[in-house]
């Protein structure tokens, strides 16, 4: 009897160990920060539905944090220094930088740190002229005064393919002035150019503005020199800009167009990058309400123009749903 008394203390003594003793502690969650844009632009707004949606996702366990750039170019700085997670590129910048080629930040100095996730949006090249200047076409650019964007910038990059693509050379312009989108626009309303080229999200205000006095109008690129820019730059795709999405553009307007992606550190965790994607995925509702050029990402449209190797968690995640590149 005593033996069975002590018995019973003891295993009293362990359940009330057991009882007592403290739950386990939950796994942190791992923070991830996706590199964006400027605070007013289509990146930031965009980054910041898939941090809620990334961060709402229990399975996933991380806290998403989005963190404001100089957009592409610096994101890629971001991403070869290993200070991003995620961050938003315009695909032909994500692949210059990956081949190293293209523009003078990354020629000979290629970022393989780096791989797609999705595509986002189509960043259309506007291609706007004076109606004074008669322009109508990009051959017409020929004598005329051109705004190519910022030196150095991914727009300068398309202004040139694409004036290249038309038989344009740059010694056949009259002048090519290397200045930003809200100045372009500005010498475009002037006269002080003749025509000025925008890498951009249709809708964008800069265009909107420019276009709303019905001084200016939206030059359309001819088929076959998109087809031979498709061909050379594997990064193009073409666009449609819808008849009146613009005061006073009456027809629609076929244009050159890169664009905006996702990538992801190459060094990140497969399975962390399949469950991000597929959050992302699941709840697509609340990222297309976040800004309207959100509302072009479908499972359709998300490898198109991807210039990066995917991701081998995004690549996994977009096998199981059947997309193929």
């Amino acid at each position: 009897m005593t033996r069975v008394v002590a018995s019973m203390v003891v295993v009293a003594g362990l359940l009330s160990a057991v009882a007592l003793a403290p739950a386990p502690a939950a796994q942190p969650r791992r923070v991830v920060t996706i590199a964006a844009g400027s605070v007013d632009g289509v990146y930031y707004p965009i980054a910041g539905a898939i941090s809620r949606i990334a961060s709402d996702t229990k399975s996933l366990n991380i806290r998403a944090t989005v963190e404001s750039s100089g957009g592409s170019m610096s994101n890629v700085q971001l991403m070869r220094a290993g200070e991003a997670d995620f961050a938003f590129l315009q695909n032909d910048i994500a692949y210059y930088a990956f081949n190293g080629t293209g523009l003078e930040p990354f020629a000979g100095k290629p970022v393989k740190s780096m791989a797609g996730v999705f595509s986002v949006y189509p960043s259309a090249v506007h291609i706007v002229a004076t109606r004074a200047s008669g322009v109508k076409s990009v051959r017409d650019l020929k004598g005329k005064r051109v705004a190519v964007g910022p030196l150095g910038s991914a727009t300068e990059q398309n202004a040139l393919q694409i004036l290249a693509a038309h038989g344009v050379a740059e010694g056949d312009l009259a002048a090519l002035v290397r200045v930003s989108f809200s100045a372009a626009a500005d010498q475009l309303k002037a006269g002080v150019v003749d025509a000025a080229f925008f890498s951009i999200a249709v809708g964008a205000p800069v265009i909107a503005d420019a276009l709303a006095s019905g001084k200016l109008a939206l030059i359309s690129v001819g088929s076959s020199a998109s087809d031979a820019l498709m061909r050379k730059y594997p990064f193009y795709t073409i666009d449609e800009i819808p008849a009146n999405t613009y005061k006073h553009q009456e027809r629609e307007i076929v244009v050159p167009a890169v664009m905006a992606m996702l990538v992801a550190r190459s060094s990140m965790p497969e399975d962390l990058v399949y469950r991000f994607t597929k959050a992302v995925f699941d709840n697509l509702p609340q990222l297309h309400s976040a800004h309207a050029a959100a509302r072009n990402l479908t499972l359709q449209t998300a490898l198109v123009g991807m210039a990066l190797p995917l991701h081998p968690g995004a690549q996994r995640f977009f096998k199981e749903k059947g997309i193929a590149r």
